[in-house]
């Protein structure tokens, strides 16, 4: 019987998919690189979440044939090494974009309604508080997107017809007949940040985003402006962006990830009435968590049984799956 590792606990449905295909599950005794080391050596798959797996965890892991990411990021997978071993690694691309596409439209309308400031002073029994602090209606407002993937476009699909909210976004990857009519299309993300009274950033963490988001683009913005991240915390500079909020260089951020996670006690921006912070659970929800579970656990299945799996993310040349199969004949 095939074994599949699950370092961090996933949603039943996930677990159910597996077990039905007669695999046998391995609960993980932890994420950090001692207990992944501890339980890598004996699977054939890996269902990771969060977790990081380096080239000495990938070494070790000497039986696995596919790791499949429950979610769409996989910045934290050696990928080169894994595709040297001969291992598939997956994810699951269509699996989180609607839910995260949700949180983003949250933000934008708790940052222009400033909800948090008004829910706080309203069980503090200020009611004149309406007197003198008012929102900002989003009408006609200016959405710039860094990115137009998956989540990108459902995001301006919902603030242009749910909003009405003017779209601009810049994605040198999308061809400009790929982009709808009611999006403008940038040549440049400096053009987007001076652009949006929002502007939200979904691009994936690399070599060439990480840390891409820098002073230079904080200072391109509207001093009314808010700037929003629900992709990853390396992509930006966070001592630029510390100071443009503390320099009123903005009007203030929606942020579900940090550059580090679980956020620090005392770290600055937890102090910063002008920053919603969420605990990157921009996707934690039930129906989109049971989705993850179950994209995770197909790839896992297809290329167990033989497959090519149908989100892969590494393309190994000489597949650990192949190599072994050609050993029993």
């Amino acid at each position: 019987m095939k074994k599949v590792l699950i370092p961090q606990d996933v949603s039943e449905e996930g677990k159910a998919f597996l077990r039905c295909r007669g695999y046998a599950i391995k609960m993980g005794r932890g994420t950090d690189k001692a207990s992944l080391l501890a339980d890598v050596g004996d699977v054939d798959a890996i269902l990771f979440r969060n977790e990081t797996y380096d080239e000495e965890i990938l070494e070790a892991a000497k039986g696995v044939k596919v790791m499949s990411r429950h979610g769409v990021g996989v910045d934290k997978v050696d990928l080169k090494k894994a595709e040297e071993l001969g291992i598939w690694v997956t994810n699951g691309p269509h699996s989180n974009s609607n839910t995260v596409s949700e949180m983003t439209i949250c933000f934008i309308t708790a940052l222009a309604k400033r909800l948090v400031f008004f829910n706080k002073a309203a069980h503090q029994g200020d009611y004149d508080i309406r007197n003198r602090t008012m929102g900002m209606g989003l009408a006609d407002k200016t959405l710039a997107l860094l990115g137009f993937g998956k989540i990108g476009r459902l995001v301006a699909e919902k603030a242009h017809f749910g909003l009405s909210m003017r779209i601009v976004a810049y994605d040198p990857n999308v061809k400009a007949e790929d982009f709808p009519s009611y999006v403008k299309r940038l040549e440049s993300s400096d053009e987007a940040f001076a652009a949006g009274d929002f502007v939200s950033v979904h691009i994936p963490a690399n070599e060439v985003n990480n840390k891409s988001i820098t002073m230079k683009q904080f200072s391109l913005m509207k001093t009314g402006a808010y700037f929003l991240n629900l992709a990853r915390g390396e992509l930006v500079v966070e001592e630029d962006l510390i100071k443009a909020l503390k320099e009123q260089m903005i009007a203030g951020a929606g942020l579900d990830v940090l550059a580090k996670e679980p956020f620090e006690k005392g770290h600055p921006l937890l102090a910063m009435d002008n920053v919603l912070l969420s605990p990157h659970n921009a996707s934690l929800t039930t129906e989109c968590m049971a989705i993850m579970a179950q994209h995770a656990a197909q790839g896992i299945d297809e290329v167990l049984s033989g497959k090519r799996p149908s989100w892969p993310v590494t393309n190994p040349v000489n597949p650990r799956i192949d190599r072994e199969k050609k050993e029993t004949l």
